[in-house]
């Protein structure tokens, strides 16, 4: 007699991952902002290499909330072949992967054939190396020491100077103005490191990707508006990922703190904004 195993309901991924970071959002510690309460990096595949797009965000969340301390993330059968050991009774994160495929249509009735993109999105369970025995040193490093969270990267400068588009330095405010396609910064002196005043740059600099001429972005009529709090919530998430590249410091400025409510209305299933954002990246 045949027995019949019983099926498991597909998990909706894409919603598991935006109910943390909207609940990290909604506790005012935005993952994007705060990614260095357990390690100074992005978060890393086995091999070293580091995620992107809405796995980096997510991976953040995930670590800050369970409080890993490793950067490093893998599969089990990864974790198996590396000589580790996943602990009994971890529960496993996501990591996703959007792609698009095309698909060939033909018209039974007139042999007409058509083609058209499908999007889709692949996932799999990851354990970070803090959930895991055995594995080689290296993925268990030593807490960072907050005294060098923040160390300026030598290449910082070169980046940000390579970028063509013009950095005036003058008055107490930081902003982008569209109408000049011109960022504008208080003197490095001014800031309380010579990091928080490249961070600034990085998140000023991301505005201007928005210009008609590049991005063609919506950027908002006034403080507080949707197309102005995604635009700041754009530049937020685009300034974390230079800050964890680059070692740079990336608190939760007041500023920021102003826009919480309005990115957890962006972030919810209405807006869609995540699962927009994240086909994209």
């Amino acid at each position: 007699m045949s027995r019949t195993r019983p099926m498991t309901a597909r998990p909706d991924v894409a919603q598991t991952i935006t109910d943390l970071i909207l609940e990290k959002i909604e506790q005012g510690t935005a993952p994007w902002l705060k990614p260095w309460s357990a390690s100074s990096t992005r978060p890393l595949r086995h091999q070293g290499i580091p995620y992107t797009g809405i796995n980096s965000f997510f991976l953040w969340a995930v670590a800050d909330t369970m409080g890993y301390t490793s950067p490093f993330w893998m599969t089990y059968r990864q974790a198996s072949e590396l000589g580790g050991q996943v602990r009994k009774g971890e529960s496993g994160s996501f990591s996703v992967y959007y792609n698009t495929a095309r698909k060939s249509d033909t018209d039974q009735l007139t042999g007409e054939t058509t083609e058209k993109t499908i999007r889709f999105m692949k996932w799999n369970h990851v354990f970070n190396a803090s959930q895991i025995d055995g594995l080689p040193a290296h993925y268990y490093p030593e807490p960072p020491d907050p005294r060098a969270i923040g160390e300026l990267s030598a290449n910082i400068r070169a980046f940000l100077d390579a970028i063509p588009i013009k950095v005036v330095h003058g008055g107490n405010s930081a902003h982008y103005t569209p109408s000049t396609d011109t960022v504008t910064l208080p003197n490095p002196n001014f800031f309380r490191s010579i990091e928080a005043y490249f961070s600034t740059r990085c998140h000023e600099l991301t505005h201007a990707t928005g210009h008609s001429s590049r991005l063609d972005r919506q950027f908002g009529k006034r403080f507080g508006d949707d197309a102005y709090a995604a635009e700041e919530l754009l530049a937020g998430l685009a300034q974390s990922i230079l800050c964890a590249e680059y070692g740079l410091p990336n608190e939760l400025h007041d500023s920021h703190a102003s826009y919480i409510h309005h990115w957890a209305k962006l972030c919810s299933p209405r807006h869609n904004f995540i699962n927009h954002e994240v086909t994209i990246m």
